[in-house]
């Protein structure tokens, strides 16, 4: 049996008795290079990769699979899979356990209509027998640490309820649990009562997932759901200092605001990461608004309406210093509903 240096990174974050921070995977946004500059902002305990698409003729994305060979974190990497083909998953994960992963995760909450049309993701949750199929054949595939991502339901709140056997059936060594359904996208409260059930009656930890944007909101979770510990993913893109204000605040210590205008030099640093300089003009632009909808959600209203209009990068950083160049200390906390 393979021994895992990662996978013994995983089980000292574990033995730890601080909540484990974990930063969430999202498609196209959380890559190797919003990695790399996350860590300058203090960074998560664990890190979760984009998912690899897995089809009977898929390979390893190459773009994710670097993220995990050349993982500048210094923190243990989960590989995430997506896919319902059971032969393809158990080749998938067979291939990555020769790369340095702390673990392997099916995705089983990808809301993504496009996704769970394919009854992958969170389509999977309209199908418990072939949930309970797939993972029985991954838990005999993975000689390490296995773990699933999943949200409540497909439709239906209560669904966790009969996921839950299954999960425990199948010994995983790790369960997120982001608290809503499918359908319900990023909209809707979380049901902290649902993790908060998870989370007891689970030998294996759980992370609790959705809505966490403040240091504050991770400490509610966390007394809530009595959960593992937090996955943030939207907050964390919108304010990477979030991580090490959680662990300011959990530690009674008082907590760091970026002024506006380290914001500002936040984004001209996420459009250095993440934009290739050789791409055009316009192209670069529509990449940093992936992360500009998120930022923009901290700032204002007027701000995140017009950057969704901009389109070129004169534009985009002109806008970005109208809101931003000054010395105001900022929470960045939504200004909407949900985070």
């Amino acid at each position: 049996m393979r021994t895992w240096p990662a996978g013994q990174q995983f089980d000292l974050l574990m033995a730890s008795t601080l909540p484990l921070l974990a930063l969430a995977p999202m498609q196209d946004v959380t890559d190797l290079p919003f990695w790399k500059l996350m860590t300058r902002y203090g960074g998560a305990d664990l890190y979760y990769t984009e998912y690899f698409r897995v089809t009977a003729s898929s390979g390893l994305d190459k773009p994710i699979l670097a993220s995990i060979t050349q993982n500048p974190t210094g923190r243990p990497v989960i590989a995430q899979m997506i896919g319902n083909d059971i032969p393809s998953l158990v080749r998938t994960a067979k291939t990555l356990q020769e790369h340095p992963v702390a673990a392997i995760d099916l995705n089983l909450g990808c809301p993504a209509p496009v996704v769970y049309r394919k009854c992958a993701g969170g389509g999977l949750l309209r199908d418990i027998p072939r949930i309970d199929s797939i993972l029985g054949a991954l838990r005999d595939a993975i000689a390490g640490k296995f773990t699933v991502k999943t949200r409540l339901g497909f439709d239906d709140e209560r669904t966790i309820e009969a996921l839950l056997p299954i999960f425990a059936k199948h010994s995983l060594d790790l369960v997120t649990v982001h608290g809503r359904t499918v359908l319900q996208m990023y909209r809707g409260g979380i049901r902290h009562d649902l993790i908060r059930m998870a989370a007891g009656s689970l030998s294996c930890p759980v992370l609790a997932n959705g809505n966490v944007s403040t240091a504050w909101d991770a400490q509610v979770v966390l007394n809530e759901t009595g959960a593992r510990g937090v996955m943030i993913g939207r907050g964390a893109v919108r304010n990477p200092w979030i991580f090490s204000q959680i662990r300011q605040h959990l530690a009674g210590e008082a907590v760091t605001y970026p002024t506006g205008r380290e914001v500002l030099a936040y984004i001209h640093d996420l459009y250095e990461a993440v934009c290739d300089p050789h791409i055009p003009d316009p192209k670069g632009v529509q990449k940093i608004k992936k992360y500009a909808n998120f930022i923009g959600e901290g700032v204002s209203p007027e701000f995140l309406n017009a950057v969704r209009r901009v389109s070129n990068k004169a534009d985009f950083f002109s806008l970005c210093t109208e809101h931003l160049d000054h010395d105001q200390l900022m929470t960045l906390e939504p200004f909407d509903s949900f985070a």
